[in-house]
């Protein structure tokens, strides 16, 4: 009994971290629960420091495919995921701004000194505007982002303004894209390599940015 619980976890846990495989056995599984799931799994990868795991790019292009076939309704899933993830975010950011200042108030720690919350706030006014959206396109990235700007204490409506920028421009580019092209023949039947090339031209823009950084000579 124990090792069919096991089982039966383990092979759920393998689902809901790999939805973008198993979408279409899921649709024909849950019909219109489908729409809660997805929902849902948007929302925690935005939403919680814990869950960067879970697919987002991957899962937004394959949601876009079904939804070109005709399996997912695209003008109900487009608003929702799009819901999804600015409310992920707000999430974020509202956890960071209840933890940051009760860590982040010592004057002599080494890691969660005061003066490293006020460096964090003054950047995230300065430059946190393109950082919530660009983060977006970036996996793992885009969860810590908007908790960071909560630890930060980037001004909110600043914050709201952006992140209901990026969560629709992410949304609709990445599932689009999906709906527009991934079943032409050539991207249907090689999308594992499809997805992969997805996970890596949205890390590309903060690879390049870190390498310049490096290579930048310190002040």
């Amino acid at each position: 009994m124990l090792s069919y619980l096991v089982s039966t976890f383990l092979k759920f846990v393998d689902l809901f971290l790999h939805l973008d495989k198993y979408l279409g056995e899921v649709i024909k599984s849950y019909g219109n629960w489908t729409y809660l799931i997805l929902f849902t799994i948007i929302f925690c990868e935005t939403g919680f420091v814990v869950t960067p795991i879970l697919p987002g790019d991957s899962l937004l292009f394959a949601v876009g495919m079904f939804a070109a076939a005709g399996a997912i309704d695209l003008s109900r899933i487009w608003p929702l995921l799009i819901f999804a993830a600015i409310l992920g975010d707000n999430v974020n950011y509202a956890v960071g701004n209840f933890i940051g200042p009760k860590v982040f108030h010592y004057e002599n720690s080494r890691i969660f000194r005061k003066e490293y919350l006020q460096k964090t706030h003054n950047f995230y006014e300065k430059h946190g505007g393109m950082t919530i959206i660009l983060a977006k396109y970036v996996p793992i990235v885009r969860t810590f982002a908007p908790f960071v700007a909560g630890v930060g204490a980037m001004t909110y409506p600043k914050f709201l303004l952006f992140n209901v920028v990026g969560g629709f421009t992410w949304v609709t580019v990445i599932m689009l894209s999906g709906y527009y092209f991934g079943n032409i023949p050539v991207i249907k039947n090689n999308f594992t390599a499809v997805v992969l090339l997805i996970v890596f031209l949205s890390m590309l823009p903060g690879l390049i940015g870190y390498l310049k950084h490096r290579r930048s000579p310190s002040p």
